[in-house]
């Protein structure tokens, strides 16, 4: 779906206060990116990451910083001068001892500095900026464990429901047969044993509706879990597991559009550029300074009143060369590269990882599709038995012995395809994951 149909589907359910309490899986993907709390804090993350590029970029723009002092002296300080500094006539060695400076002086100063170069800037501020993209990756691999989050409880949620009405078509097949035999029972044709086991078949086709109820229940408080929905608020989906199917997903891609994969790719990169930032360390750095400060000397505390005050300006350049560290730098540097050779084999390693776990989702997928296949036909095949079985039972041709064993038959099958069902949809989810298909894409 166009990110910009998304943009505004969204815009539109914020608008109208996410109301709503029936959500098809498009529905309950698009809640999710809106309320989940981990998506909410990627976003934050992915704002922090900016904030850093700008602090970075600062560190290369003008600063400006205004400061001032103030000192009172209780005792001022003292000088000792050789005596012939005022009276050459003075004997040789003598010292005359004497207090200077004024007992309050303040002083207010403005100062401006620009770095001029420094090549770890360079770099710094380049990895920076590369690291909002590696941000934006790992939240996206964030939105991405959500959403899978939300598919798998939205489809556990439809086997659910399915369950349930196969169950309930159950119990109200049951029912029925139970009152017909009932009135078999008080003319005497059928034994009170035969309407016991029939007893039996509808109460355990009842407690399995009950089952199925909380199954259900509990795949719906997952989902909402999952799309961070009010606990307390009620909760439908609008989509069956015949729909869900339909869905588009792929079968082919390639693990290197994985997020993981990607994320790992970027660390390289940042592995690189810190590599460069060490080696540009050794370059000189070259900043200019403008300072300009008044100084005021008082005898006594009058610092607001029409009295002097004595400018000094003052603006230069400062170079600072790095030339002999002790070999430290040296050694970072050699840690970088250390650091990058491990990013690189991380890559590799996830390469085969995503490729091993590749192979066994296509395989599980396809078991899935054919098990999936196999058992629906099973289901058929026993409620076709079953039907056959009551059918024979009202005719005063079966038994209910048979009727129950075909139940239970029945059941059995059931929930053995509803297996199969949950474990094609998962297979298929892994498959989508492994592809990166699970987030919305232009």
């Amino acid at each position: 779906m166009n990110k910009l149909v998304i943009a505004g589907i969204i815009t539109l359910l914020a608008a109208n206060g996410w109301s709503q309490s029936s959500f098809s899986l498009v529905d309950a993907k698009l809640y999710a990116l809106e309320h989940n709390l981990s998506v909410k804090n990627a976003e934050h993350d992915n704002e922090s990451a900016h904030q850093q590029y700008i602090e970075v970029r600062g560190m290369g723009l003008p600063q400006l910083e205004m400061n001032g002092t103030f000192n009172h002296f209780i005792n001022l300080p003292v000088q000792v001068l050789d005596a012939s500094f005022f009276n050459p006539a003075a004997p040789p060695g003598t010292t005359v001892d004497f207090r200077a400076g004024t007992t309050y002086n303040s002083t207010g100063t403005l100062q401006a500095s620009q770095l001029l170069f420094n090549g770890s800037y360079i770099i710094g501020l380049k990895a920076a900026n590369y690291l909002t993209k590696f941000q934006e990756t790992a939240s996206n691999i964030t939105k991405e464990d959500v959403l899978f989050n939300v598919i798998q409880a939205y489809q556990l949620a439809a086997v659910a429901k399915e369950n349930i009405q196969f169950v309930d078509s159950m119990v109200i097949i049951t029912e029925e047969l139970v009152k017909k035999q009932e009135n078999y029972l008080e003319l005497g044709l059928m034994k009170q044993e035969d309407m016991d086991q029939l007893n039996y078949s509808l109460l355990s086709a009842k407690n399995s509706k009950l089952a199925a109820e909380i199954q259900y229940n509990n795949a719906l408080t997952l989902l909402k879990y999952a799309m961070g929905y009010p606990m307390e608020e009620s909760i439908e989906i609008t989509e069956t597991t015949g729909q869900l199917m339909t869905q588009s997903s792929i079968s082919k891609g390639s693990v290197q559009n994985n997020l993981t994969y990607t994320l790992l790719e970027k660390q390289i990169t940042l592995s690189e550029l810190n590599i460069k930032n060490n080696q540009f360390k050794n370059l000189p750095t070259l900043s200019a300074f403008f300072q300009h400060s008044y100084n005021a000397y008082r005898n006594e505390f009058n610092f607001f009143a029409d009295e002097k005050w004595y400018a000094q300006t003052v603006w230069g350049l400062k170079l600072n060369v790095p030339i002999f560290s002790g070999l430290s730098r040296r050694a970072v540097t050699a840690q970088s590269r250390i650091k990058l050779m491990k990013d690189q084999n991380a890559l590799e390693q996830m390469e085969q990882t995503l490729n091993f776990q590749l192979q066994q989702a296509q395989n599980n997928l396809e078991g899935a599709r054919s098990q999936n296949e196999l058992q629906k036909a099973n289901v058929d095949l026993a409620r076709s038995l079953y039907e056959n079985a009551i059918a024979k039972k009202e005719i005063g041709q079966g038994n209910s012995i048979v009727v129950t064993q075909q139940y239970n038959q029945l059941i059995m099958a059931q929930a053995q395809y509803t297996g199969t069902l949950i474990d094609l949809f998962k297979a298929q989810l892994d498959l989508d994951k492994i592809y990166n298909n699970i987030l919305p894409t232009e």
